[in-house]
């Protein structure tokens, strides 16, 4: 009977210490499994682990070392789909990432799919339809069903065999190189990525605002988060980042929000204790307006940025991918007003599209 769950530091060191998964660099492929969608302090619950013929789980929440996946993974090549949120989960549970990690995402991409998704690629490969029932389930809850295990397994049963085929593809069409250079940019942005901001109270949609709005917005922020901490749920079950946003503007407007009626009374009184607290606080204490970058939008500066997206629309059509993968707008105006060198926000593939090599 194949081997399907590791639940044990023993179990996982002598599975990674077989022959085949002692070699010097071994190819597996991974996803994870959270429980971000049902508690406040998002935990690895499960990872998912294909190698050869194996695919199998392993359980972080029975197994209390993880050490022995973190030194394999250290010198292994991983694949994974849509790599960002796995690459930043292995971070913060080893504050470390692969050797190499290559993203079927970004390959299917490069070569003109638009229609990206683990389960429309495993489609388009296989003809196996993957099922969804479980993509919102409780990770952190055991036993695991055995819905929620296919559900889990299939996750990276085809992830290996899907590769070959998109590698394959890649360099039929001489595009290999910029798959390896991108997939490379992806994990250096993981791992250099800072995820303890200070101010992660600015949500999107507060640039704007005003000193005094800022600081209804923070103490809304940090109230929500103490009432997630409680409940031991997501901050968005609390209230959601739109709601927030509505409220500071009523609350800088000396405007007191109305709140849910579901809301338990020793909710809503720490929220008025919050309003006290608010109106106490001197103008000192308010947060600074975010420094806007502005751009100096002249004729020239259009003109530019209207070159490059010409010559990058025209590279995109001729290759059948979408522009934003050899530049977005953002980055091509950073260009053209000299603020960034071209070499620090585009690859060398993505500088010879756009016919800015030297």
């Amino acid at each position: 009977m194949p081997l399907t769950l590791i639940d044990t530091p023993e179990a996982l060191a002598s599975y990674l210490n077989t022959s085949r998964l002692g070699a010097a660099n071994p190819i597996c492929a991974i996803d994870t499994e959270a429980d971000s969608l049902h508690r406040y302090r998002e935990s690895l619950c499960l990872i998912q682990f294909a190698a050869g013929e194996d695919c199998l789980l392993m359980d972080p929440l029975a197994i209390h070392d993880l050490s022995a996946l973190g030194g394999f993974l250290s010198r292994a090549v991983v694949w994974m789909h849509g790599a960002d949120y796995d690459m930043t989960m292995l971070k913060r549970q080893f504050g470390a990432l692969p050797a190499k990690v290559y993203d079927t995402q970004i390959g299917a991409r490069l070569l003109g799919g638009r229609r990206f998704g683990l389960a429309d690629l495993v489609l388009h490969y296989f003809g196996v339809e993957l099922s969804k029932t479980s993509q919102k389930a409780d990770w952190g809850k055991r036993p695991l069903t055995a819905k929620m295990v296919e559900y889990a397994l299939n996750d990276v049963r085809y992830l290996l065999p899907m590769a070959e085929k998109i590698v394959a593809d890649l360099r039929a069409k001489g595009r290999y190189e910029w798959f390896e250079e991108s997939c490379e940019f992806a994990r250096k942005k993981v791992f250099e990525r800072d995820d303890s901001r200070e101010d992660a109270w600015r949500i999107q949609g507060s640039g704007k605002f005003d000193p005094r709005t800022l600081a209804c917005l923070r103490s809304l922020w940090y109230w929500r988060d103490t009432e997630a901490a409680l409940w031991d749920r997501p901050s968005f079950m609390v209230t959601t980042n739109r709601q927030l946003l509505e409220w500071c503007v009523a609350m800088a407007q000396r405007q007191p929000p109305a709140l849910p009626r579901h809301f338990r009374p020793d909710r809503v009184k720490r929220f008025r204790q919050m309003l006290e607290t608010l109106e106490a606080l001197p103008e000192a204490e308010w947060p600074a307006c975010a420094k806007l970058q502005r751009r100096k939008r002249d004729r020239d500066f259009e003109r530019k940025v209207d070159q490059l997206i010409a010559v990058r629309d025209q590279a995109a059509s001729e290759l059948d991918i979408e522009g934003s993968l050899i530049a977005s707008r953002a980055a091509l105006e950073s260009v053209a007003t000299g603020e960034l060198e071209p070499q620090a926000v585009l690859l060398p593939w993505q500088l010879k599209l756009l016919r800015l090599t030297a």
